[in-house]
């Protein structure tokens, strides 16, 4: 980018998009055969296969027509806006509900001393108009949730920077439901990244023709939440000690008080309550490392993996928007821990996806099984997940978390076993409030 004397960027240097230009200016070896160097073009998705139909120049879609939206203004989504931005596209949307703190400046470089208690999304938007003029990005500060099916559909490609799971899954399931066949502008691509520490993916969701992201929940880190009759009723883990610490006796205690997770007298009371806890169910293992752990929910951030992870990304919505070269067939893998190490590999999809599939899940389980021990069965399993399920049977109702009317009626079942309520091959519906979708299980009793 050509700057001036004080640093700011100059609006009107013919030559600032240069180098990008010169790759639409002729076809490579991997461009997609509807690919036209210079020739005039449109930007529509087809359904039969996953590249751009052209009808208007493309250098004027990238600049003037195309309509992104990255999900997340952190470490990542920082990134990800500065390179959209210096790439050509002209017309970003940005979400992101945190604001900032003193922590995020190491590696957030979009924001300054100044900014902290502001808003992310709208520091971010401001600093990428004023350092990329013609560049506009349309700011929101709220929750993805806050936004209907008519808002998304407005987009043409979706680019998250998540340091959430359930955020990622809410966001696949929006666009998986979106689509309608009858229509080929309701697909949105939906370009995710995600880093750890020196580790870091990439991947490109094409919704209903790839694997989504909930086909491969399985490959994910175990989950710290537990349900809430564990820990209150009957704790097995440490983990479970100071959770129960944290979520049920603090608020008992405390009331309204909010515990600050970086006030070592609060950790400190954590600690001593779930050692408490821990030696009356005769558990071993709760330290001081372990309740930090747990509270904090701690993930390293480098700066350096962000970069590479946001440049992955935006190339691939570079590709798809311009079909200069294939895009991604869909997972890429960085792994730095020990050197520098790549991988790329298709996901394949799950005809028992719960999103993208149209088949019941089977599930084994004990006829002995109660209810109780089922919603615990998938909130721990590595490819359901699900937080505070609720469950129904098509005559009747299981248990639900809310409201509280209906938790209450359904609370009994809770002690009840599933062979009591579900006959062998009966289906039970799987729903949470922080989802926008439901599992069905078939359920095999053994």
């Amino acid at each position: 980018m050509a700057t001036i004397g004080n640093g700011s960027a100059t609006a009107d240097w013919p030559g600032r998009y240069f180098h990008i230009d010169q790759i639409l200016d002729k076809p490579g070896p991997r461009t997609d055969p509807g690919f036209s160097a210079g020739a005039e073009a449109r930007f529509k998705l087809s359904f039969r296969k996953p590249f751009i139909v052209w009808k208007v120049e493309v250098k004027a879609f990238l600049r003037d027509q195309a309509k992104i939206l990255v999900i997340g203004a952190g470490g990542l989504g920082c990134e990800i806006l500065a390179n959209l931005a210096l790439t050509g596209f002209k017309d970003i949307h940005v979400i992101d509900m945190d604001t900032i703190d003193i922590s995020n400046l190491n590696r957030q470089f979009l924001f300054r001393s100044k900014d902290v208690g502001k808003s992310k999304a709208n520091v971010a938007a401001e600093f990428i108009m004023k350092r990329v003029p013609g560049v506009k990005v349309t700011p929101y500060f709220g929750k993805i949730q806050d936004k209907d099916d008519d808002y998304y559909m407005q987009f043409h490609l979706v680019i998250c920077g998540l340091d959430s799971v359930e955020a990622r899954r809410w966001i696949n399931a929006t666009l998986v439901n979106l689509v309608d066949p009858e229509n080929p502008e309701s697909l949105k691509p939906l370009i995710d990244g995600g880093t750890e520490g020196f580790k870091g993916q990439a991947r490109v969701i094409l919704p209903t023709i790839t694997s989504c992201y909930e086909c491969s929940l399985d490959m994910l880190n175990k989950q710290t939440v537990f349900p809430i009759c564990t820990i209150a009723n009957t704790p097995r883990l440490p983990e479970h000690c100071i959770e129960w610490a944290s979520v049920l006796e603090w608020p008992r205690i405390y009331g309204d008080k909010k515990m600050d997770t970086d006030n070592p007298d609060h950790i400190s009371w954590l600690y001593k309550t779930a050692s408490a806890r821990a030696k009356e169910f005769n558990i071993e293992g709760v330290t001081w490392s372990l309740t930090q752990g747990v509270v904090k929910n701690i993930i390293p951030a480098i700066a350096s993996t962000n970069a590479i992870i946001a440049a992955a990304c935006c190339n691939e919505a570079f590709k798809i928007a311009t079909s200069s070269a294939a895009c991604l067939n869909n997972y890429f893998m960085l792994i730095g821990t020990d050197s520098v190490y790549s991988y790329t590999f298709e996901h394949e999809k799950r005809s028992d996806c719960p999103v993208c599939g149209g088949e019941s899940l089977d599930f084994p389980i004990s006829r002995d099984l109660t209810v109780e021990e089922l919603i615990e069965m998938l909130t721990e399993k590595q490819d359901i997940q699900i937080k505070k399920p609720s469950l129904s049977a098509p005559t009747k109702q299981i248990y639900f978390q809310a409201p509280p009317q209906l938790e209450q009626a359904t609370r009994p079942n809770l002690e009840k076993k599933v062979s009591e309520l579900i006959p062998e091959g009966g289906e039970i519906t799987v729903t949470a409030s922080t989802l926008p979708f439901s599992l069905s299980l078939n359920v095999i009793y053994t």
